[in-house]
């Protein structure tokens, strides 16, 4: 089967189709993601799990070659955790196997990234299972809006035995992000505001979600615009310390300011092609609304027009980077520490 996305997979695939494979490959930065889909491969199945980055081909071959005494006809599921490095160590041997897997087990390679021009991707993609594990959306990764809405909606509402509407999956995202373990954990704690089976509305999220959490963004948007470095650094820890992750938080700081960032640069190509436009017009075609005019108004007059130019791009870098070299741990809160430093100053 070619290269499908987990949100499409985990919400269409039957179990006898999960099950039809001899290797899989599932890559892609969301834990919860790839938890989920190697569950589904694995099914009922005896599971023995391998550290990538200690496991030898030598242990893992063994394991493809030897079957289950209790397995009742189910093939064993043999899973590569962290299998970056096994595959960097092992890559001939890994090719040899996908061009000629064995009978007796599966395979189940758990990668952060695989480059699509590796003889690896193109064997999985084409003769194999290959599963795409990130919450983003675009052409990158093969997702939509629409699909992670349905996953959502679906899927993970399933999960707690609510529902959840299309306008409420989005307004989730708007304020959390894309990565789904923590959609799962604030649907989980949304279903308990209601029976079971009751359909979560948007105001239900706005109202639950937006709590005291979003009267913190709000304070820690407002300190970086008046230039209260201290304050922001103070409500950022609140936040993290109650178990909010950096990579959650960025796109809910980065709401307004994006705002700005667009207004600032819709204002600037104006001045370049010759028109003297007002910064009024300018914060409206950037997407603020009335309401916020004043107050956005007030915000760009502070930060200046050389920093405000730099918002799209600080905020591009801090995304890429959590997303990326800053995804660990520590590195995380180092960089929104930083973002939030760099945009109070």
């Amino acid at each position: 089967m070619s290269k499908v996305h987990a949100f499409d997979f985990l919400t269409k695939s039957s179990d006898a189709d999960a099950h039809d494979f001899s290797v899989a490959g599932l890559f892609g930065g969301d834990g919860t993601l790839m938890g989920w889909a190697t569950n589904k491969l694995a099914g009922d199945s005896d599971v023995t799990e391998f550290d990538g980055n200690t496991a030898r081909w030598s242990d893992v071959n063994d394991e493809l070659s030897t079957g289950s005494l209790f397995d009742m006809g189910e093939k064993r599921a043999i899973v590569i955790r962290d299998a970056d490095s096994f595959l960097s160590s092992n890559r001939a041997e890994v090719e040899a196997y996908l061009a000629k897997p064995g009978s007796v087990a599966r395979l189940i390679l758990q990668l952060q990234s695989l480059a699509s021009n590796t003889k690896v991707y193109k064997a999985l993609d084409k003769s194999h299972v290959l599963i795409c594990c990130s919450g983003e959306t675009g052409k990158k990764t093969g997702a939509t809006a629409v699909s992670r809405r349905k996953f959502l909606t679906e899927f993970v509402a399933g999960r707690h035995q609510t529902k959840l509407t299309g306008e409420a999956a989005d307004a989730l995202v708007e304020m959390l992000g894309d990565d789904v373990g923590f959609l799962d954990t604030e649907i989980a704690k949304l279903a308990c505001y209601q029976p079971p089976g009751e359909t979560i509305g948007e105001e239900l999220v706005r109202d639950v979600v937006a709590g005291w959490q979003g009267k913190t963004i709000w304070q820690i948007t407002d300190a970086i615009s008046s230039g209260n470095a201290a304050e922001a650094l103070l409500q950022l820890d609140k936040l993290i310390s109650g178990g909010q992750p950096p990579v959650a938080l960025l796109p809910q700081i980065a709401y307004s300011l994006r705002k700005l960032g667009l207004a600032t640069a819709i204002h600037l190509a104006a001045e370049r092609a010759g028109k003297k436009p007002h910064l009024e017009d300018s914060l409206v075609k950037g997407g603020m609304r009335p309401f916020e005019i004043g107050r956005a108004t007030a915000d760009m007059k502070r930060m200046k027009r050389e920093r405000a130019a730099k918002l799209l791009e600080w905020l591009l870098d801090a995304d890429l980077r959590l997303k990326g070299t800053h995804s660990s741990d520590g590195l995380d809160r180092f960089l929104l520490e930083s973002l939030v430093l760099k945009l109070a100053q």
